[in-house]
């Protein structure tokens, strides 16, 4: 995720499906024009940090909130300090803006993470519109099913100059120590992929994000875990 892949060795899960052995065989560079991941650019402050992040209108941009915080300072960056690359693809970008202003989900507190994993989320404010709304993701208004197909883009730490996607499916869901829901699925995550958003699509062929990258968990990377976006 942003540099290190966060594990937690405990979490509750209900429902759980046995997660697919893939061996990264559907993972490839994705198209940033097209959806869903045209939604999609490169969170990334003065400190060197990168995340992944995703419009949800045309000035709000969602990733996850560990990606704000400094443990060496124990305190979030200056809002000025965090640019979005929109459509970052091999050092070229549809747009650039800076963050005026963010916030970061009551409850979430990145000194007890293992404990608030499922409050992990930041709304960053941009300080001009980036395309128009139907480059935005919208969010989906309901949970999917275990079993559903799911897909993941993210500014991975093995390829961070180009969007990488992979597809997966919902494996179950779970919760933190502290008792917030998660979603498990086992598409592939690195450090990068913090704060991209797990998408699956409708019946009539439109995405919608149904969570939010926020860490993976036991060997390789293959188990991720994605705050829900939905009740």
């Amino acid at each position: 995720m942003s540099s290190v892949i966060r594990r937690w060795a405990t979490f509750s899960c209900v429902a759980l499906l046995p997660l697919t052995a893939h061996a990264g065989s559907l993972r490839a560079p994705v198209d940033v024009s097209v959806a869903p991941w045209r939604a999609l650019g490169r969170v990334q402050t003065e400190l060197g940090t990168r995340c992944t992040g995703f419009l949800i209108a045309p000035r709000i941009v969602l990733t996850a909130a560990h990606c704000l915080f400094q443990h060496r300072t124990l305190g979030y960056v200056q809002p000025s300090s965090v640019h979005f690359l929109w459509g970052y693809a091999d050092g070229a970008y549809r747009d650039h803006a800076r963050v005026s202003a963010f916030a970061i989900a009551p409850g979430y507190d990145p000194m007890r993470e293992g404990q608030t994993l499922g409050l992990d989320r930041a709304f960053l404010t941009l300080d001009h519109a980036l395309g128009r709304m139907s480059d935005s993701a919208p969010l989906a208004p309901e949970l999917p099913a275990i079993g559903t197909a799911l897909v993941l883009g993210g500014y991975d730490r093995d390829h961070p100059e180009i969007l990488m996607g992979d597809t997966c499916h919902l494996a179950g869901f779970g919760r933190d120590g502290g008792g917030h829901r998660l979603l498990v699925h086992d598409c592939y995550g690195e450090p990068g992929s913090s704060g991209a958003a797990l998408f699956a699509q409708a019946p009539d062929g439109h995405w919608a994000a149904v969570g939010i990258e926020v860490a993976v968990t036991g060997p390789g990377g293959m188990t991720g875990l994605a705050e829900p976006l939905a009740p």
